[in-house]
């Protein structure tokens, strides 16, 4: 295994960069293995959280999903090149920043919750279990499906019934975003929060133009999610 950082001043649109990283200095963290490499087929999945090519019990397939929140979160991303039988590299480009030890800290906020009902999708059952804990931990009132298709009827059949709807994005039968465009057709006004893992198909400006109020990155933090609902009740 080989591990490399260095400086290294990024132009706009630089051939194999990621395409939503802005110009500007970073700090590029590389790390290189002489492995099998990765399949094509899934290399695209990589960073969905409880994705994992593991037998079961073996892994949880949270590892990459949880580092590609944190650098996200940190202004950057990573850039993966793979080739069978060659092994991988993962670059992790980071924001340069100059340290100050006199600059204010910056806190987490508390999660305040609420009382509103809310509508949560995801097709895996395993993440409505977790979803659900952590919404009623916050004192919401949570129903949940496992299908997208399913939710579409509940909401049409009780329309009035919710606050906000709580979805995933990557689902059979109907994506995150095409259930949200179709629930604010029933109601113009309804507040939607988007939750997703490595997407390259939706980002924030893409989900903000079809009426979604908020896009939350996978895997589900408490603080996350509550600040996104309460903006998104709240706007």
């Amino acid at each position: 295994m080989e591990i490399d950082a260095r400086g290294v001043t990024l132009p706009a649109g630089q051939p194999g960069v990621p395409a939503d990283l802005g110009a500007g200095a970073y700090v590029r963290v590389s790390v290189r293995d002489t492995g099998s490499g990765i399949d094509p087929a899934i290399r695209e999945r990589i960073f969905d959280p409880y994705f994992t090519t593991k037998t079961k019990g073996v892994g949880t397939g949270l590892g990459l999903a949880v580092v590609h929140g944190i650098v996200k979160k940190a202004g950057g991303a990573i850039h993966v090149e793979s080739e069978a039988g060659k092994g991988s590299v993962f670059h992790v480009y980071l924001p340069k920043v100059e340290w100050s030890s006199s600059g204010p800290v910056e806190t987490v906020g508390i999660a305040t919750g609420g009382s509103e009902r809310i509508l949560f999708v995801d097709d895996e059952a395993m993440l409505v279990e977790i979803g659900e804990k952590i919404l009623r931990r916050l004192g919401y009132r949570v129903v949940s499906r496992t299908s997208s298709l399913e939710a579409l009827e509940l909401f049409k059949a009780k329309p009035d019934g919710f606050d906000l709807v709580v979805t995933d994005q990557t689902m059979p039968g109907m994506t995150g975003d095409a259930l949200a465009v179709e629930i604010m057709k029933i109601r113009p006004r309804m507040p939607v929060v988007l939750c997703t893992g490595y997407s390259q198909t939706i980002n924030e400006e893409s989900a903000r133009r079809k009426g979604i109020r908020a896009l939350v990155l996978k895997p589900l933090l408490i603080n996350q999610i509550d600040e996104a609902i309460r903006k998104a009740l709240q706007a």
